[in-house]
């Protein structure tokens, strides 16, 4: 063919805009994990875990601390609000007591709370003395009233009581709130069995007042 014109292609030609797709290109594969990013997995699921468990624990401690609180027991009551001295009348004197001695009794009842330990006893007036059976400390606790004999002994007849109008005993008291001195007035039967006993000591009825 003659003249001037485009060339044809050849037969097989083929531009390169027209080469066949060669479809997408391969995604090329993660590099292998070496041991350090192995260890990190094992230690992250042991971190969750622990995280996981201090919550918990964080969690029950605060239920626990904000729980209502029950109010705290009241205190016990002093000894000598809840314990009492009754007379029980004259008593044989022991037969190793001294010469112008006599001996009465009185029962001890603690009406509530806990033991209380009796650590004295003793009475107001300088001419005479006392024992008591059993002799202090003692305990008595509630429920459990517990009889004391207490023995005295003139030891000056010209400074003894004349009449014994309201004697009492000198007590020390002691439990878990408190130690406490108290005196306790027996009543008129044993100011009335004091004075005679006095009289029957000394044959007479000198006078005398209570040491302050």
């Amino acid at each position: 063919m003659s003249g001037v014109g485009p060339v044809e292609p050849g037969e097989g030609t083929r531009a390169w805009d027209d080469a066949p797709d060669a479809g997408p290109s391969p995604i090329a594969a993660p590099p292998p994990r070496g041991r350090l990013a192995r260890l990190y997995a094992r230690r992250r699921r042991a971190v969750l875990t622990s995280a996981t468990a201090v919550t918990l624990l964080a969690g029950g401690g605060y239920v626990y601390a904000t729980r209502p609180q029950a109010p705290p027991p009241p205190p016990p009551p002093y000894p000598s609000q809840v314990i009492g001295f009754t007379y029980l009348g004259a008593q044989r004197t022991p037969a190793t007591a001294p010469t112008r001695s006599f001996s009465f009794g009185v029962e001890v009842t603690t009406q509530s709370g806990p033991p209380i330990t009796v650590t004295r006893v003793s009475q107001p007036y300088a001419a005479l003395s006392l024992v008591s059976a059993p002799r202090p400390p003692f305990r008595t606790k509630a429920g459990s009233p517990r009889k004391i004999v207490i023995t005295m002994h003139v030891v000056h007849c010209a400074n003894a009581p004349r009449n014994a109008g309201l004697p009492f005993l000198d007590v020390t008291l002691r439990n878990t709130r408190a130690i406490e001195d108290h005196s306790f007035i027996l009543g008129e039967r044993y100011a009335h069995d004091l004075s005679e006993a006095l009289r029957v000591a000394c044959g007479s009825t000198p006078s005398s007042s209570p040491k302050p």
